[in-house]
């Protein structure tokens, strides 16, 4: 989490939704808090170590760029900030291919300044192509009406490019309301 956002009582109630106990859900995430880029390269290698003695399924990065476009400002240092955010990035694959876990990362966004302002969708992801490349599926989340949100599938090798709506509830995920 580079964010601070992670809430495990959002966990907890997902949880409950779902008949679960709340806390042995949260007993089967491990959390940490990166606070520049150069420790969230840290706790990749720490993620590794856990791995190597328990079974995950899921490695999630929230976000995956935040502390690069903090610790690596302006055009003079987007080489290196690349260069490191890609060498983050090689190794979160690796981790995926060598425990067998799936990875969900997410992303920030800025105003495309090269986009119309009367575009459907006048931003563009932050990362370039080095996120683009080492993601598989790259799905958009944007907000809908109410608590209404709409993820549309942006590139994928797999699925055709196709919007589907939900909303966010205190339990988590639910069906679009109208």
């Amino acid at each position: 989490d580079t964010e601070g956002s992670f809430r495990p009582q959002r966990l907890q109630a997902i949880a409950e939704r779902f008949g679960l106990d709340p806390n042995v859900a949260l007993e089967n995430v491990a959390y940490a808090r990166a606070h520049n880029s150069e420790h969230q390269m840290e706790l990749l290698k720490m993620a590794a170590a856990i791995m190597s003695q328990d079974r995950y399924a899921l490695i999630v990065v929230d976000s995956a760029t935040a502390l690069y476009r903090t610790d690596y400002t302006g055009r003079g240092e987007l080489s290196e900030r690349q260069m490191q955010m890609g060498q983050f990035l090689r190794q979160l694959t690796r981790l995926a291919e060598e425990f067998g876990v799936a990875v969900l990362i997410t992303n920030q966004v800025v105003a495309n300044p090269d986009g119309m302002s009367f575009a459907k969708d006048s931003t563009k992801p932050i990362g370039g192509n080095i996120i683009a490349h080492a993601s598989t599926t790259r799905l958009r989340l944007r907000k809908g009406r109410g608590e209404n949100r709409i993820c549309t599938v942006y590139d994928s090798p797999t699925l055709p490019e196709a919007d589907a709506q939900f909303a966010l509830g205190s339990a988590g995920i639910c069906d679009a309301q109208d």
